[in-house]
């Protein structure tokens, strides 16, 4: 789906995320090591990479994985970059808008999004995927850079023959801002392996933590149990009187981020002399 689009997930766009993540075609082997492997690909319209990771999760139930991706209150205990995740409405039972704003080390600025997710449980695979839409009641925040997730998804799958599950990540996103691309994309090739020991590690405690936290409470599962209120469309779309409203943030201010390599690049010219 395209980025400002909002509309309910249809298969297709299941289908397109499984094709991304099983398709190598293009693609760049970046590490391997173990049980993951990362992947980057130049994207047509972006100087940002893709990049996918594929992981095994040995005796990690799919399930329960899939929890773990979904549960929002468990993960204000495992995402150390988070700052705020709030949900904003429901478009059905199985597609949102929430807000995210996460942390970003010195001297970046902090990052948010606000993003339609859409999930879909056939058993032996399990789809999540979202991309950046608008609310009017969301606009950028001041302090914050509004990032672009033009697709980010997770497909969980069942082991033939084996205990344990398979992961695929995959991601195209502009973190936006004065950030140069060789920068992103030299930190987006590090955050995959770190991304896949976090969830790893996180998916060993949630057994025990979610015992004593509403054991029975998830409404991925159960849609009786959702409270979000619906959303409309029209909640959603920006128009040229909306845009006007939304304080512009200048980026300039909040990042600033030195050349590659310019102080070696002077010493270069000297020694060339």
């Amino acid at each position: 789906m395209d980025v400002g689009t909002i509309k309910v997930a249809e298969d297709k766009d299941f289908e397109n995320l499984k094709i991304l993540i099983d398709d190598h075609t293009d693609w760049k082997l970046d590490y391997s090591k173990g049980e993951i492997n990362v992947w980057t690909k130049n994207a047509s319209s972006t100087n940002f990479k893709m990049v996918k990771v594929k992981a095994i999760f040995p005796n990690i139930s799919p399930d329960l994985l899939y929890d773990v991706l979904h549960d929002p209150e468990y993960r204000k205990i495992w995402d150390q970059h988070m700052i705020e995740a709030k949900d904003i409405g429901c478009l059905n039972p199985n597609n949102d808008v929430g807000y995210y704003s996460m942390s970003c080390p010195t001297p970046l600025a902090n990052r948010d999004f606000v993003l339609q997710r859409s999930w879909l449980d056939l058993g032996k695979e399990k789809y999540i995927l979202n991309h950046s839409v608008h609310h009017h009641n969301h606009p950028p925040r001041l302090g914050f850079v509004r990032a672009t997730s033009y697709l980010t998804g997770y497909l969980v799958r069942t082991l033939p023959n084996a205990t344990g599950c398979e992961l695929g990540y995959i991601s195209q996103t502009d973190p936006q801002g004065t950030l140069p691309p060789w920068l992103v994309n030299r930190v987006t090739q590090i955050f995959g392996p770190k991304m896949v020991k976090n969830l790893l590690k996180a998916s060993l405690g949630y057994s025990v933590w979610k015992a004593s936290n509403s054991p029975h409470w998830k409404p991925w599962h159960y849609p009786e149990q959702i409270i979000s209120p619906r959303i409309t469309m029209q909640e959603c779309m920006t128009s040229p009187g909306n845009e006007k409203n939304i304080k512009t943030v200048d980026t300039k201010k909040l990042e600033v981020c030195p050349p590659l390599n310019k102080k070696k690049n002077k010493k270069d010219k000297t020694k060339s002399k």
